[in-house]
């Protein structure tokens, strides 16, 4: 679908903890939309909150966005027309927006106390009235103004919500209608002069002229006292135009609660430090909501950006399912260039995840050994214990590992193998030395799978792992007859 207006939509997290995942696919969402439509994209940091906002938090999520591939036109570290892009630096402008609100009517202070407002509440929700702002401060004369501040009593600013209906048109869920006792009147400033969220993030959108608003559903709510805010900015000529919204579907988390930065699963550092790539994180955020086609879940990130249109998106709650985007990751991993595998993997081969010594590290047996790894790993820390047999001077004891394999008589079986693989050509790659450990189990009546887990675990320390013949042949003859000779000593033991 075309749009007249060049579209520009923001991105504006607070910098409060970790990433979590919601917020990246918010991210994704908004990103995609304008570099499908060849519009701007705002990275704006809303950093008014003192007491949670951090820098370390501010630069994880320039970190985060920057692994992600994001790339914005607007914002830190590349400027703008509307800069500064962290709320933190706006604030005589919110300040200012505040007092033409008071002067034009559309704002007005209220005096009431937190004691007060709860006990009116607590009375309007016993009468079964609805239990926002009753509008008891609206019409103060400046007398009664007076009396309060006379007693020594704060104000905050509170924003004057029309006496009618606000009808609008999601992108996401279609035309939506709130009624005024559903929408009172609002705090948008403090009573310490500081503005809050109600104000802010709609007065930058209007200064930074975003057309669209792609953001969670749980600040649907917030949406009608948006407009009306636009309204008066219009009036006041600070916005020329209200944006239109669309509210993305709830990312579902465990027994069907809605996902919280709190949950483990929810933070995108678990998936960096796991090894997701972030095509494929970005793959399975994208399915949370929308989809790429009825039989078609993996795509890359340039054919997101192609096909990613806001009305396409589903309003029903997407549930976060950790196996689908484990599933999905993986195959992007079989898809890399074998080169580009063999770079991804290079944190997970050496300190603190490696369990060998830096200089048994065989950089030929790596090479060696990739192609075969990336068939098998869901996530690219799944390499330091799939090829950690190449570079220990002994494979890890798995005890578990052990029992398992060494049932019946072990011993004989191995015997024989050792045997058959010394006799093999190691020359001739893989298929001698299956030839050998087959010939070795049918002389004991077993199948292939019965008679080379002894050899793997013998030789690799665990019962599963990387293709076991392709991992003899690059490990080499010597040293996997010695970790056969060590296995019969230990079992003979």
């Amino acid at each position: 679908m075309a749009n007249a207006t060049p579209v520009r939509v923001r991105f504006c997290p607070s910098p409060t903890g970790n990433p979590h995942v919601g917020l990246i696919r918010t991210a994704l969402f908004n990103w995609a939309y304008a570099r499908h439509h060849k519009g701007t994209l705002v990275f704006r940091i809303e950093d008014t909150d003192a007491a949670r906002d951090s820098e370390e938090s501010y630069n994880q999520l320039l970190d985060s966005f920057h692994w992600l591939g994001f790339d914005w036109d607007e914002g830190p570290e590349v400027g703008g027309p509307h800069a500064p892009y962290r709320q933190s630096q706006r604030m005589d402008l919110y300040k200012d927006i505040a007092e033409k609100l008071l002067a034009a009517g559309h704002a007005y202070p209220c005096y009431c106390t937190t004691e007060e407002l709860d006990e009116r509440r607590e009375a309007a929700r016993k009468a079964g009235r609805p239990s926002g702002y009753d509008g008891t401060c609206r019409e103060l004369t400046a007398e009664q103004k007076s009396a309060y501040e006379a007693e020594g009593r704060s104000s905050i600013v509170r924003f004057r919500m029309p006496d009618e209906p606000i009808t609008f048109t999601d992108l996401v869920r279609g035309e939506l209608t709130f009624t005024p006792d559903n929408v009172p009147d609002y705090g948008i400033v403090r009573a310490n002069g500081a503005p809050l969220y109600t104000l802010v993030n709609p007065v930058d959108d209007a200064l930074m002229g975003i057309t669209h608003v792609l953001r969670g559903e749980d600040l649907l709510s917030s949406t009608p006292r948006q407009i009306a805010l636009y309204k008066a900015l219009i009036e006041l000529g600070v916005a020329s135009s209200i944006p239109a919204f669309g509210h993305l579907p709830y990312v579902m988390g465990e027994g069907n609660k809605k996902l919280s930065k709190r949950d483990p699963q929810a933070s995108l550092n678990l998936y960096r430090e796991r090894g997701f790539l972030p095509e494929g994180l970005l793959n399975y955020l994208a399915l949370l909501g929308w989809s790429f086609s009825a039989d078609q879940d993996i795509f890359s990130v340039s054919e997101l950006i192609e096909k990613f249109e806001i009305e396409d998106v589903n309003a029903n709650p997407a549930r976060f399912d950790l196996k689908k985007a484990e599933a999905i990751n993986a195959d992007h991993i079989r898809q890399l260039d074998v080169e580009d595998f063999i770079k991804r993997c290079e944190p997970w081969l050496k300190a603190p995840f490696a369990n060998w010594e830096p200089a048994d590290f065989d950089e030929a047996a790596w090479r060696a050994i990739a192609p075969h790894a990336q068939t098998r790993l869901t996530v690219l820390s799944d390499i330091t214990a799939n090829v950690d047999f190449l570079f220990r001077k002994e494979p890890v004891e798995d005890e578990a590992s052990w029992t398992k394999a060494m049932k019946g008589d072990p011993v004989a079986l191995l015997t024989t193998a050792r045997a058959k693989l010394a006799a093999a050509d190691w020359n001739a790659g893989p298929e001698p030395l299956k030839e050998a450990v087959l010939a070795a189990g049918e002389e004991h009546g077993l199948k292939l799978g019965k008679a080379q887990a002894p050899v793997r675990v013998a030789v690799t320390g665990r019962t599963v792992g990387l293709p076991l013949f392709e991992s003899l042949e690059v490990l080499g003859k010597e040293r996997t007859i010695a970790r056969i000779d060590a296995a019969l000593a230990k079992l003979a033991g």
